[in-house]
Formats: C-alpha cells, structure tokens, sequence
C-alpha cells in the first residue's frame, strides 16, 4: 500500500469508530498537500469528531466566485520576452500550467496541438489524467491539453448542481475557464472573429505552454472551499509547474488570521511542492482593505487597463458628439438617419407603452416596422441587462426584423457601478455607457419630437443621427491604469480589518476589455453566446496573464523557486504609463476616470507586470516555506492552527510579515523605529550595485550598504533601519531602488501605515 492510499485508509477508519452506525457522506480525501477529507455531516457528528485526539481541526465550508489579441503586444511579448524564448513556437514549451475554474472548450482552435510539425511532447514529469464522459469525449486532451478533471462533490451534496446547465465533467458550460485558459497559454495566432467581424488574432502569454484543466467552478452557483481544495490537492499531485485561480472567496475568512483558510493553507503546501500560485485580487475596489487574496506566498493580481480602446461615436444632428461603446460598423456614408425610440414606434392596437422590454427594444411584435424601417431604432439599457433579463442580442433582433439601420441604448440612470463592455453586433449600433451623456442625447432626441397640438402624440421624429463604427481599436498613451473594480490594500489580516505586513496586489496586469476564447457552450455573457471568441473584464483576466509569464520564466530559470518566479515579476514592474507619467488608479465606480489619482503600492503593488524584464532581473529575494511556516507561527495564539494545517508544531517565533524576505517592505504599524533586512541573490554575471530609497513620508530610514559588488550566485545582505518622524495614521510610501552597472535594476515599495514617534 503506497503512503496516500494508506491516509485513505486511516481516514475511513476515523470515520467508520466515531460515526459508527450513523449517515454521513465523504466527499473527498485530501493525501497529497494535507491530511484531511470533506465530509457531509450534521453539527452533532461535527462535534464528536473535533473531539478525538487523531482530529486536529474542523471547518465548515464555504463559498467562492469566479472574480487577447493586443495584449501580448502591449506586454512587448513579440520583440521581447518570446524573442528569448526563440519566438511564440517556444515560448512556454515544457511547462504545464494548472487552471481551477469553470473548465474548458478542448474543441477550440487555441487548445488544439496540431497547429505545427515541431516536437511537442506532454511534459514527463505531469502525471494527470483526461476525464472522459459523454460530453468530455475520448480524444479531448491532447499535447496542449495534457489534462482535465472536474470536482463537484460539495456542490451535488448540496443540491445546487444543475447537471443540465452545469455539466458534471470538464466541460466548459460557464466560458470564463476556457477564457482564462486561452489568455494564460491559448496558441499562437488564432484569428478572432465575433459577429461577423474581424479583431486580429490572439495568443496566449505563453502560447507554447501546456494546460492541464481542474474544473471546480459552476456557472449557477460558483464554488465550495472543499472542491476547490480537492482541485488543488489533484493538480499539485499531477505535478503541475503553475497553479492559477481566477477564483476569490464571497467572504473574508473567519478566525485568527484570513491567512488560516482551507484554500490558502492548500496553496501554501503547493508552494512547498515548488509550484508558482498566481490569484486574481478580487473585483470588489476600489474601497481601501478590499483585497480577497491575502497570503504572502500567493501572488496576488490587479486589474489595469491596456492601451487598446474601442468606441464609436454617434453624432446627432446639431453637431453634438456622444461616445459610445459596440464592436459594431457605422451607418452606412454620410447620410444622417431619423431615431425613433421604440415607445413612440408601437402598434395602434399595443396596450400599453410602459412595459419596459418594449422600451429595451425586446419584442418586435408590438413594434410598427413601416414606421422604423430605415430610421436608427432608440433602446434602454436598464438593470434588466445587467441581470440577465434582457439582452442585446434580442434587441437587435428586433431592430433586424423592423428593418432599423442601427440601433442606440441609452443607459437608463438606474445602471450605476457597472463597466459596459463593448458588445458585438451585426449592425451599426452602439450604448452610450455614461448616463449624462444619455440625458443629453434624450434631451435632443424628446427637444426634436414634433408632437400633435391637441391629443400630445407624435406626429413626426425630427431628430437625426449618423454612427461613426468601431470596429478598430484606437491606441492610447494614458495606460496603463488601475481598474476602479481591482480590489484594494492594505491587505487585511483579520476580521477586525487589522492590516498585515503585507503588500497586496503584488502587481498588476491587464485585466480591462480583454479578447479571450470562449466556449461553444458558455452561458456567462449573453452577448457573446454562440461565438468562438468573447471581450471580459476583470482581475479574472489579470491572474492568468501573470500565470502565462511565469511560465516563461520558468522555462528560463527550471530551478527557480515559486517565491524567486514571483521575485522576479515583482521587482522589474513599470511604474509609468507609455506617456512616462504616474500610473493613474480609478477611485469610484461612477466616471471613473474623472476620479482617478496616481496609485499607491495599495492600489498596484510593486507596479504594472514587464514581461521582458523578468526574464533578466538580475537580483532577486528569495523566500522558503520554512519562512512562511515561521511567519505563521509568529502570529499570537497560532500554534494549534498552524499544528492543524501543517501538521508540524510550532518553535517560538517572532517573526512578522515585515520580516519575511520579499520584495516588498510593508510595516503596518511603526513603533518609533524598526530594522529591516532584504536578501538579495544575484542571478546574472558579476555586478556591483548601488542602492537608492526615497523614504516614506514620516518615516527617517537608513539603508546598509548603499554599494555593493556580488558574484553570480552570492548573496547580499541589506539592512533598513526606520524611524518615525511624526505620528501619523496614514500610509505614506516610498520604494527601494537597486541599480546595477550591467544595466540591472530592482525596486522594492516600501509602504508604511501607522506612525508612533512616542508610545504611552
């Protein structure tokens, strides 16, 4: 009996001597990363388990939620990073990437392996397997596709799984997993065509690499902690190379810290395995202590927007321009077409003109089409879109059978807080996304009626309009920039909203209107149901762009620990937009941009992700488990948690977040003064260095040695001695520069919250 069949063992052991003749249902049994297993069982039986000595913990389980063509470029991917790969035919090759999500589409173009006559063999060292069913064939898996299994125990106990709708095998029914698949690893090249129209052609971050697929994720319901632990336990014992999770948590974990969690705690052994961990941040900003990823050996992802942008315009008749958004064509010339808004378009025998799918354009039938033929047919885009309702699909369905050339939605005032994706249609047409903006066209458009002196109803529609396409993209100098909806620092420790020593996000990537694969059988976005490819926003869509570039380090640097991979994307960030100005952050959800300021460490982390760079950079800060376990064990009161996860006992400990070597300073509260150390390992050719800071503010800070030279492959010791200049509760930031004479360069953020020049 090998040593996981025998945990099995002991625990249907456990089981059978305390819950003797009593019902209960095990899900599943955890052998690889932990010793434990999800069980189905009342409080009572909950009870007496947590009562025997061979039980070290108990938990109940809990929910979690789902959280390109350009982008590759925007990255400087073709002219840089692939280039040291040998080109995208290489970049990535050998390296499987593990995505727990909503599954995948095996039969899309950017997962097929045949694409080219090169060598591609499956990676030796993965060991998974290619679940088969009737809507997951035989043949599914192939050379790129090395692997796929799916995990819904949790969910069917539950009775929220929807086989129909949610498919019990790999499956993609969602589309958000076969999206993030495509942007981590999709192949090179794949043309991207969405209603008829031609976008460019897409590629992964690491076109070459290989996706092993662990579905634990639903479209009707999200997740469970114990699936998705069951996921990660499967993929790290299949030896997967990367682990990513556009996944977050509905809640902030109960207890000591939000770092004792089943699913970090899970991770955290996959980090001991040596495999890289990458997260989405969570969609839940701008707030300040929105983060939903919090532990220090996961890399955390923000969401910022790239320079690619696509809008239309339509112009009315007395000049005014209005953007809008739609990957749609324009109005055929320079002719200037009539709008009538459908309330004013209906039937003689209609009942009545307040229903509100009649005004969201949803039903043709109601709609007098000799009135609208020819004319731009005027909708609303309510809530009711939002929640899946009302489509706008149907309304162009409905402007196509009346025989509309285009159709215009104005945002009704109600749809407050939500970024309207550009959405393809097959006709000229568009949504004014702002609700100013739409007061002003309604202004135009009610001001032009020409109305019956007696009885007040329409008689003729005055005002005309003419819409400008978007189906090219226009190219900005003002990103990068981060999201309004990525989640926020600092990161929190605990349910009293404690602040770690923590940076979160570790950086951030492109997350904002993102060109990704989409499954031939996703229902997560109506508009783009039935297509091959969909537009998503996201820290969802950040996470597997940073997953797709550790691959490529990987495959540079095969010895490199997860900590030093993630060392290495941190300290080569850009801290400027392609203008060389501050990174700018959106601060509310409402007009965004007319809120934004430039970003905090809080907002970005170490900066926006270099995919070059972090394959030359030089130095970097390592981190072991060990580090991470004597953190844990550093926090007051943890030594039976940590005894529970780990199933190792504690020494005494004081080390904190701040002391832990990553790079990254974060002190949480500065008690008059502190000492810092950083590690730094040279992992180029012999180079001497010297170091800058700029302090943050309130802080006096001291760094030994200032210049240094270190071989290749040595260590250097640099220590930071800070001191506090005022009392101050607010964070203040300043960073760490590392400049070398070979043209290596590292900058580390150093952020500090509370100051105490004198305690009481």
């Amino acid at each position: 009996m090998n040593y996981g069949s025998y945990i099995v063992h002991l625990q249907k052991s456990l089981l059978k001597r305390t819950l003797r003749g009593e019902h209960y249902v095990k899900l599943y049994s955890y052998r690889y990363l932990i010793n434990g297993f999800a069980v189905v069982i009342t409080p009572r039986q909950a009870d007496k388990l947590s009562g025997r000595k061979e039980v070290a913990n108990v938990m109940l389980d809990y929910s979690v939620r789902t959280a390109t063509t350009h982008t590759p470029e925007f990255l400087g991917l073709p002219q840089g990073a692939w280039v040291q790969e040998g080109g995208p035919q290489f970049a990535g090759q050998g390296v499987v990437i593990g995505l727990i999500d909503t599954g995948i589409d095996p039969t899309h173009p950017s997962f097929a392996d045949d694409l080219s006559t090169d060598s591609y063999p499956v990676p030796a060292h993965y060991s998974g397997i290619c679940e088969v069913t009737n809507d997951f064939p035989s043949g599914s898996c192939n050379r790129k596709l090395v692997g796929a299994q799916h995990f819904a125990a949790s969910a069917i106990t539950r009775g929220v799984f929807n086989a129909s709708q949610d498919l019990a095998s790999p499956s993609d029914s969602d589309g958000h997993g076969t999206h993030t698949a495509s942007i981590a690893a999709g192949n090179h090249g794949i043309p991207v065509v969405v209603a008829g129209h031609q976008f460019g052609n897409a590629s992964g971050m690491a076109p070459r690499a290989h996706i092993a697929v662990y579905k634990a994720l639903y479209k009707s319901f999200g997740g469970f902690a114990a699936d998705v632990v069951a996921a990660i336990d499967q993929a790290a014992e299949d030896n997967v190379d990367i682990i990513s999770l556009s996944i977050t948590p509905n809640r902030r974990p109960p207890g000591l810290a939000t770092f004792f969690n089943p699913i970090d705690m899970a991770l955290l052994s996959a980090v001991k395995a040596g495999i890289f961990v990458v997260q989405a941040a969570g969609n839940t900003g701008p707030s300040p202590k929105s983060m939903s990823s919090y532990s220090p050996w996961i890399f955390t992802v923000g969401a910022s927007a790239h320079d690619r942008v696509y809008s239309n315009y339509v112009v009315l008749g007395n000049n005014l321009t209005i953007q809008g958004v739609g990957l749609a064509p324009g109005t055929d010339g320079d002719p200037m077409y009539n709008l009538v808004a459908a309330p004013h378009a209906l039937k003689n025998n209609t009942a009545s003109c307040n229903e509100m799918s009649l005004g969201e354009c949803q039903d043709s039938s109601h709609l007098d089409a000799d009135l609208i033929r020819g004319k731009i047919l005027v909708c609303s885009y309510s809530i009711r879109f939002v929640l899946g309702l009302s489509s706008v699909k149907q309304a162009l369905d409905t402007a196509n059978d009346v025989s509309a050339a285009g159709v215009i939605f104005y945002l009704d005032p109600f749809v407050l807080g939500f970024q309207l994706n550009p959405t393809p249609m097959h006709m000229p047409g568009l949504i004014i996304p702002s609700s100013d903006d739409s007061k002003v066209f309604l202004t135009y458009y009610n001001d032009s009626l020409v109305r019956d002196g007696t009885s007040g109803q329409v008689v003729s529609f005055g005002g005309v309009a003419k819409i400008l396409g978007g189906l090219n993209p226009n190219y900005g100098n003002s990103a990068p920039k981060v999201m309004f909806y990525s989640a926020r620092g600092p990161d929190p420790e605990d349910n009293t909203l404690s602040n770690a020593d923590i940076l979160k996000p570790n950086l951030v990537a492109p997350g904002s209107s993102i060109w990704g694969a989409w499954s031939s059988v996703g229902l997560d976005s109506a508009e783009f149901a039935g297509e091959s490819f969909a537009m998503l926003s996201g820290t969802s869509m950040a996470a597997p762009h940073v997953a797709g570039l550790a691959a490529l380090i990987k495959q540079k640097f095969p010895s490199f620990s997860p900590a030093a991979i993630a060392s290495a994307l941190s300290t080569t960030t850009t801290l400027s937009d392609r203008q060389g100005k501050p990174i700018m952050a959106q601060r509310t959800y409402s007009n965004p941009d007319l809120t934004q300021s430039p970003a905090t460490s809080f907002d970005m982390g170490n900066g926006f992700v270099n995919a070059t760079a972090a394959l030359d950079p030089g130095l970097i800060i390592d981190c072991s488990y060990d580090d991470f376990f004597s953190f844990l064990c550093g926090i007051n009161g943890s030594s039976p948690v940590v005894k529970n996860y780990t199933g190792n006992s504690c020494v005494a400990s004081t080390m904190t977040g701040a002391d832990l070597n990553l790079p990254s300073i974060t002190i949480a509260v500065l008690n008059q003064t502190r000492t810092i150390t950083r590690t730094v390992i040279n992992v180029a050719a012999d180079e001497s260095y010297s170091v800058n800071y700029s302090a943050p503010n309130g802080t006096a800070v001291s760094v030994v040695p200032t210049q240094f030279f270190i071989p290749s492959g040595q260590k250097q010791l640099v220590t930071f001695v800070v001191n506090a200049t005022i009392n101050s509760s607010t964070a203040s930031f300043g960073n760490v520069g590392f400049q070398g004479n070979k043209g290596h360069r590292a900058i580390i953020p150093f952020s500090v919250i509370s100051k105490v020049v004198y305690s009481s």
